[in-house]
């Protein structure tokens, strides 16, 4: 049995669509890959109908609840379950399936396209030139595992318990995170707020300010790790799963002039700007240019207190207008330098660095609990599916 074979319909025409449509501040929602998670449509980044368009397009191709959506094009293969009926369009990147019910449920059809791309399945359906995308055909040729409706549902309703409690782990480290932002904003206030006394540029507050390597680098199947902005990942942990690595002679080339050691802050700025993270213990690791190094004036500072000043909105936003336009976005150094800060007194950095490190300690703990749930999550997907 075959994806074809368990569908009413597969389509991807509001692909043609979505290029002779006005958008609008407010109105029907056009839905990306990117607008769609675990537990919910994620609304805050999408553009809007207008209607006359609405009233064109609405009935032909909104979708309807226990539809799936499947990407075609980014990052293949993620997938969603409508839960409720609601009005939007899709945009050019998104399959919209309707499972023939009868014979597949919607929530075993996204699990199976959930157990393909972890596999990188998908990949080796990829056509096209710069841009490569899946195809209707290939998708509809998928076959799918010869499980009834019945076992489907047990299967289902297992998988769903389990993902639930992943998003709950999920939620808690955000709100976590959600705290630490409160009680800086508590403290400190705003950092580019006009009439503090305490502003200084971020180069004042620092001994250097470097950034990675500029050409390339040989990889090599092991030898010192090689980061670069896809490492520093938005929630302030580095992603070590995907590290490559370079041979000594050019690490030693490159960690003598740019040489994070634990405590140190790295800035991504090139192409996803503004994740931060505080370089923890480690051996030693080459970066390129793609991430920025703080080694901030301890006597100044502390690493918590700078890793958070960064994060917060408006410096952010002041990182955003400072960004070079090109086909891939960069922050450059000397923009990096003049960003504001500002530098409070110590005491009050100190009181905010505990206080994030207890939180630290409870995040910890529920990242502990999310892998193993993670864990038994993965080893279910692979008992049915693999």
């Amino acid at each position: 049995m075959k994806v074809k074979d368990v569908v009413l319909e597969m389509h991807q025409e509001i692909n043609t669509v979505a290029d002779k449509v006005e958008y609008v501040e407010y109105g029907i929602p056009i839905i990306q890959s990117k607008n769609f998670t675990k537990g919910y449509l994620d609304l805050e980044d999408v553009r809007y109908l207008n209607k006359e368009d609405e009233n064109k397009y609405i009935e032909k191709y909104s979708p309807h609840k226990a539809d799936i959506l499947l990407a075609n094009i980014g990052t293949i293969g993620k997938s969603y379950v409508i839960k409720e009926e609601q009005k939007f369009l899709i945009a050019w990147n998104v399959f919209l399936i309707k499972p023939n019910r009868e014979k597949v449920l919607s929530d075993f059809l996204k699990y199976y396209f959930d157990y393909l791309a972890s596999t990188h399945y998908f990949e080796g359906l990829l056509t096209g030139g710069t841009v490569k995308f899946i195809n209707k055909a290939k998708i509809g040729d998928i076959a799918l595992p010869d499980i009834n409706i019945d076992k489907q549902t047990q299967i289902c309703n297992l998988l769903c318990a389990v993902e639930e409690l992943i998003i709950k782990r999920e939620k808690e480290l955000q709100l976590l995170d959600e705290l630490i932002k409160a009680r800086f904003v508590e403290m400190f206030g705003n950092p580019v707020d006009n009439s503090r006394k305490d502003k200084v540029e971020l180069s004042e507050i620092c001994e250097k300010i470097t950034d990675g390597e500029h050409g390339s680098v040989a990889r090599v199947p092991s030898g010192h790790p090689f980061l670069n902005a896809k490492h520093v990942l938005k929630n302030g942990r580095i992603d070590w799963a995907t590290i490559t690595y370079v041979g000594d002679e050019d690490h030693q080339r490159i960690y003598k002039r740019c040489n994070p050691v634990e405590g140190d802050i790295l800035l991504t700025t090139t192409g996803t700007i503004g994740n931060v993270a505080i370089m923890p213990k480690s051996e030693e690791v080459s970066m390129d240019r793609g991430i920025t190094l703080l080694k901030i004036d301890r006597k100044k500072v502390t690493s918590e207190f700078v890793a958070e000043l960064l994060k917060q909105p408006s410096i952010q936003a002041e990182m955003g207008v400072n960004v070079h336009a090109s086909a891939i976005g960069h922050l450059f150094m000397n923009k990096v330098k003049k960003l504001p800060a500002i530098l409070p007194l110590m005491e009050s950095q100190v009181e905010f660095t505990d206080f994030v490190r207890q939180v630290d300690k409870s995040k910890a703990a529920v990242k502990k609990a999310l892998d193993e749930v993670q864990l038994l999550f993965d080893s279910l997907m692979q008992k049915y599916f693999g």
